[in-house]
């Protein structure tokens, strides 16, 4: 899917919600000062419960990121101070890219991998928890990346069962 992504913009996006666990509003409310490239994670603010968290930021998607900022239209935010533009800026108007808009776009992506399965945002960051769980990454660790307040939550994420967990 993230190879056969249409757009760099895309690959971004998906590389984000799957690379980093992040949800699809999280990925779309994205600034340019929550990026932390020297502590290499992503300040996530006001997320789900009105909490902020910290996410992983693997080098390959800051890399991807850099490359996706020198391609961005600039033209509507040029007047905006660099750290509070929107890293997904809305093709229309000044505001952010909204997560209905992502889900199209997941969609063109799939299509365009030819993938005939079920895809939702929330897969990939299904598959981020479920992938860390396999390589033998603590659940706790996990709980605290996907910003989860209970275990039992992140164990449904890994789609493991609790006892197995516990």
């Amino acid at each position: 899917l993230l190879l056969l992504a249409p757009s760099l913009r895309t690959r971004a996006m998906l590389s984000l919600a799957y690379g980093c666990g992040m949800r699809a509003s999280e990925v779309t409310r994205l600034k340019v000062g929550d990026i932390d490239s020297d502590q290499g994670i992503i300040r996530i603010v006001q997320s789900k419960g009105k909490k902020d968290r910290n996410v992983m930021l693997p080098a390959e998607i800051l890399d991807l990121l850099r490359a996706w900022w020198k391609e961005r239209p600039n033209r509507k935010d040029a007047d905006v101070p660099m750290a509070e533009r929107w890293l997904f800026p809305s093709r229309k108007g000044h505001g952010a890219i909204t997560a209905r808009q992502f889900s199209r776009i997941l969609e063109e992506a799939v299509s365009a991998a030819g993938i005939k399965k079920r895809v939702t945002l929330h897969t990939l960051r299904h598959s981020f928890a479920t992938h860390l769980l396999e390589r033998g990454t603590d659940i706790r660790v996990i709980q605290a990346l996907l910003g989860h307040a209970k275990l039992t939550t992140t164990a449904g994420y890994t789609r493991v069962a609790t006892g197995m967990i516990a």
